[in-house]
């Protein structure tokens, strides 16, 4: 009987945990959002950055700045991930797939049009305060595709 009633609160604490894992709170999600953006920023930034306007601010530099300038925010999406699935190693998965994604969808195009459709995300998010960002990232966890769904 012990044994039987042990087994049983074993599983109960076990049940929350495996469930939490197979989906995200809302700032887990906002987090992967925000980290889809940072990933898509910085390949945007690296190709395109040779297709900058006259007058522009090359666009890898400003995707550096945008990432200098809220590395608190981008760190605190990282720790959440981090936490949520364990550690460093799935997060940098995460990072990489996102990163390939968008990768992937500049090699399917010519690059000035690429740079032509997604270039101006850079300065657009160039002059979003940390808030914008933060809302921007919460409101796309609603609406754009996430690794897991949201827990009710």
């Amino acid at each position: 009987m012990r044994l039987l009633l042990s087994f049983v609160f074993v599983l109960m604490m076990v049940t929350p945990a495996v469930a939490a894992a197979s989906c995200y709170s809302a700032k887990e999600a906002e987090a992967e959002q925000g980290i889809r953006i940072h990933s898509e920023l910085m390949v945007i930034g690296l190709n395109c950055q040779h297709m900058t306007p006259r007058g522009w601010k090359n666009f890898y530099q400003e995707y550096r700045e945008i990432t200098s300038r809220n590395k608190s925010l981008f760190s605190e999406y990282e720790n959440i991930l981090e936490a949520h699935y364990g550690g460093a190693k799935k997060l940098h998965n995460l990072r990489t797939n996102f990163a390939n994604e968008v990768s992937t969808n500049a090699a399917s195009m010519r690059p000035d049009v690429f740079c032509a459709n997604f270039a101006p995300r850079i300065p657009q998010v160039g002059k979003m305060s940390r808030a914008q960002l933060q809302q921007w990232a919460s409101s796309a966890s609603k609406t754009e595709r996430q690794s897991k769904p949201i827990c009710n």
